[in-house]
Formats: C-alpha cells, sequence, structure tokens
C-alpha cells in the first residue's frame, strides 16, 4: 500500500512540473518585429537619414533597453551595428517605435538584415522589407550631386586603334573630395562591367558617362556629363578653346585656353615650347600664336590658336638711368592708344599729388613709375619705370635738409648709398629709431612729422661699402 502511494506522489511532481514549464513558456520573454517603415531599402546620406523600427515584446522587467541592430555587410549578427536605444519603464505596453539612423561610415550593401535586441539578451527575429526579405540594400551616400568628367568638356577623340583615358574632374563640385567612393561607367547606357575607379581606358567611340555606385540605391541624378567620343578618321582635329573669347581682356590670371581631351600635351607660344605646359589647359595674358601638340594613343593631331588681346599698347619716350644735369629739367612722355585713358607718376614708390596728365617734368633724381590704365571696355593696366642719375656720378654729399613743400620732399642720398649691402639707420632727437633698412630708395619719411614749434631734427648713420656717413637731418615745412 504504502509503493502505490510513493509512485502517485511521482507521477503528481512530474505532471507538475509539466504544467509549471508550459506556463512559464507562455509567458517567456519575446520581440516580434512588426514594420520595416514600408521601405524596400535604407538609402541614406547628408539629406535624409531617419528610420522607424516598430516591434512588439511582452513580459519585460522595467527599465529594459531595446537596441535596433544592423547585421554586417554579409547579414551576419556576429558583429552588428548597434544604433539608438530605447529604455521602457512602462512594462504594460506592448508596442514601441526606436528612431534610428544608418552609420555614415557605413560599407554598402545589398545585403544587410536588422533586428532589435533587449538589455535581457532577447533578440528578435529578423525585420522584412516592404517586399518581404530578410535581407536589403543598405547604403550612406555621403556625395549626393552631379559632377563632371573629361574637365567637363563634351567632346574627346581618339585615333584609330588607340585608346583615350575618361577621368573624373575635380572642378567643384566632384565627389573626388571623399575618399572611397566607387563608380560605375556606361558607354551608349549600357553598363560597363568590371570598371569601378575613378578613370576609364576607352578604345572604340560611342557616348561615355559615369555614375556613383551606391548599389541597389544608385541614382542617376547622381551622375556626370555625357561625353561624345569620336575617332580621327572622321576628320575631326584637335581644337583651342580661349575661355575670355578672342580677343579677350587680358587683366587678373588671365585667359585659360583648352586643347581637346586627349592622353598627352605639349603647348607652344610663337613656335617655341612652353617649359611645364603639358597638361590639358593652359592660362595666359600675353597675345600670340599657341599652338598644342595632342596625343590621342596611337596619333597625334595639333590645334591653333592666334591669341589676340583686346586691352592697349603703350609706349614711354625716357631712357633707364639717363643722367641729369645740375639745374637741367626732362619732359617724359607717354604715348598709348588706350580708351579713356588715366596716369599715375611716382617717385621713388611714392605717388605725386596732382600728376595725372601723359607727361611729367622731372627734375630731381630717383626711381620713377608711371602708371596707364584704360578704364573703359576692357578695363587693364600697364606700368613703366625708369631711374634718373645725376650728370657727375655719383655725389658723396648727402643732404641735411628735407624741405616738404619741395619738388622733391624725401631725404635722397647719393646714389652709391642705394644697394643691398648699406644699411640706413634714422634717429629721433629722443633716442627712438624711425628707420633701419638696407637698399633704401630715398622714400622717408613717409609719415606726417610732428612740428609742434621747432623743426625736428634727425640724425642718420649709414653703414656700407662706400664707408660709414653720420649726420643730422633738419625737417622743414
Amino acid at each position: 500500500m504504502i509503493q502505490k502511494i510513493t509512485l502517485s506522489f511521482t507521477k503528481f511532481l512530474f505532471l507538475f512540473s509539466i504544467l509549471f514549464f508550459a506556463r512559464s513558456n507562455a509567458y517567456a520573454q519575446t520581440i516580434v518585429p512588426q514594420t520595416f517603415d514600408g521601405l524596400e531599402k535604407l538609402c541614406a546620406g547628408n539629406s535624409f537619414n531617419e528610420f522607424f523600427a516598430t516591434f512588439s515584446y511582452i513580459d519585460f522587467p522595467a527599465g529594459t533597453t531595446f537596441v535596433v541592430e544592423l547585421s554586417d555587410a554579409a547579414g551576419n549578427f556576429t558583429s552588428p551595428i548597434a544604433t539608438t536605444l530605447l529604455q521602457t519603464t512602462d512594462v504594460s505596453a506592448t508596442q514601441k517605435t526606436i528612431k534610428y539612423a544608418v552609420p555614415t561610415n557605413l560599407v554598402g550593401s545589398d545585403t544587410y538584415s536588422l533586428r532589435v535586441k533587449s538589455s535581457t539578451g532577447v533578440t528578435s527575429s529578423r525585420f522584412r522589407n516592404s517586399l518581404g526579405n530578410t535581407s536589403f540594400p543598405a547604403y550612406f551616400k555621403p556625395y549626393e550631386n552631379s559632377f563632371f568628367i573629361n574637365n567637363k568638356s563634351d567632346v574627346a577623340m581618339i585615333c584609330s586603334g588607340g585608346s583615350l583615358t575618361l577621368s573624373i574632374s575635380a572642378e567643384t563640385p566632384s565627389p573626388l573630395t571623399i575618399s572611397g567612393i566607387k563608380y560605375k561607367w556606361y558607354k551608349d547606357d549600357v553598363l560597363i562591367a568590371g570598371q569601378s575607379s575613378k578613370d576609364i581606358v576607352v578604345n572604340s567611340t560611342g557616348k561615355y558617362y559615369a555614375e556613383i555606385d551606391y548599389g541597389q540605391c544608385s541614382d542617376v541624378n547622381f551622375s556626370s556629363n555625357r561625353v561624345n567620343v569620336t575617332s580621327s578618321s572622321s576628320g575631326s582635329a584637335a581644337t583651342i578653346d580661349s575661355s575670355l573669347g578672342n580677343p579677350f581682356c587680358a587683366s587678373g590670371a588671365g585667359t585659360v585656353l583648352t586643347a581637346t581631351s586627349g592622353n598627352a600635351y605639349v603647348w607652344k607660344k610663337d613656335g617655341t615650347v612652353i617649359a611645364g605646359a603639358t597638361n590639358r589647359t593652359y592660362s595666359t595674358n600675353e597675345s600670340g600664336l599657341y599652338t598644342v601638340e595632342v596625343d590621342f594613343g596611337g596619333c597625334k593631331a595639333t590645334g591653333s590658336i592666334n591669341l589676340q588681346s583686346n586691352g592697349f599698347d603703350a609706349s614711354i619716350d625716357v631712357e633707364d638711368g639717363y643722367k641729369l644735369s645740375e639745374g637741367e629739367t626732362l619732359n617724359v612722355s607717354v604715348t598709348t592708344d588706350a580708351t579713356n585713358a588715366s596716369y599715375e607718376w611716382y617717385l621713388n614708390n611714392n605717388l605725386i599729388s596732382g600728376e595725372t596728365s601723359r607727361s611729367y617734368t622731372v627734375s630731381v633724381k630717383g626711381n620713377y613709375k608711371v602708371k596707364i590704365s584704360q578704364t573703359a571696355g576692357c578695363v587693364a593696366t600697364k606700368e613703366f619705370s625708369f631711374r634718373i642719375n645725376g650728370d657727375s656720378g655719383p655725389s658723396t654729399v648727402v643732404p641735411n635738409i628735407i624741405k616738404l613743400s619741395g619738388m622733391n620732399p624725401y631725404w635722397n642720398i647719393p646714389d652709391e648709398y642705394k644697394n643691398a649691402s648699406t644699411q640706413v639707420i634714422i634717429i629721433s632727437s629722443n633716442g627712438d629709431k624711425v628707420l633701419d633698412v638696407v637698399n633704401y630708395q630715398g622714400d622717408w619719411p613717409q609719415s606726417n612729422i610732428d612740428f609742434k614749434n621747432v623743426n625736428p631734427v634727425y640724425y642718420y648713420v649709414i653703414k656700407g661699402d662706400a664707408g660709414e656717413k653720420k649726420g643730422s637731418i633738419t625737417v622743414i615745412k
């Protein structure tokens, strides 16, 4: 009788454990994906990167956190990419939504997966996209713009049997500023297999363009200009275009000459090779006959342009280094065809006030300059510099008076002291050093002098190959 009771109790424990296990499983922690935001793929970029993952859950304690996990590029969760956390204290809720973003350094792939994981270690099954698939494309697009190839030119030429390299251009906007971008190249709107770099070598005619490769997130709006590649056998030849037209206005950096696209270039001006000019473009401010020899890979062609400037011509009638006799004056004149010309005259780099005509009467030695400007049409400027010396060679007499209201309101020392080996120092009566230069050019004083009640006195020291001289300078109005 006792044995039968023991067996019945054992059966009772077995049945109880089954019921307890079934009841505990009925309330096991569970996460079920509800929606994939109605999307087929995750195509993120600087302009858009906001997505939502909605899921339901049961039997989680307060304080549980949930995180959206993105698989690796192969769709595995061995080393998942974690996104935004969501912490819940409302255990009575049965559904949550996490807003997340695609990492900006994501390696693009067409086989990503998405899931939710709790802080208790429970993970959901994989989300399905709008097509019902558990794997889908995900890309972050760091560059979202059109761009150029072939230096913005829509035409190029190859030789029969030759080849040509088409490249992504650096002109703004350009994806070359971002590393790691891959490209897709097309010929006559058909994808060229196996081409993903920024350059492509073509050996047949057709219309070519490039597109940024974002897998299934690629967009035709992120593509280049179309380049029509023709063959030299069709009668094409190398040409040169001037960015500012021809004639052009010679100012600033000048005009940019652009040759027909090829593999190599040799530029010449008036028949002479221009050293270092081996690019497709060449900038110049000078008129002349420019030619370029373009190597198309297997054959060459030469283009030319007789570049003309619509600026102006000018000349001056003074001899540089003219020796002016004591008491002599020299009339210097400019001849020009500039439209509405204006003139500025300078002595020792200081503007001579009131001198605005095409002629100037020189009465003192020094370094002179005249600036001629064409102020209408093509605005441009030319300069002529010349030096006026003394009649009888260098004088060792150093002036000790400066008259600011005179014809030469500067301290003009003898020419033998105006060189790079001579140091000139000027000190005020208070002991302050007001000038300390080498190669003095006769341009002191350059600022106003404070006269107060007396004519100020300065002291000078000249040191150089011609010896050392010391003395004083009195400045008068």
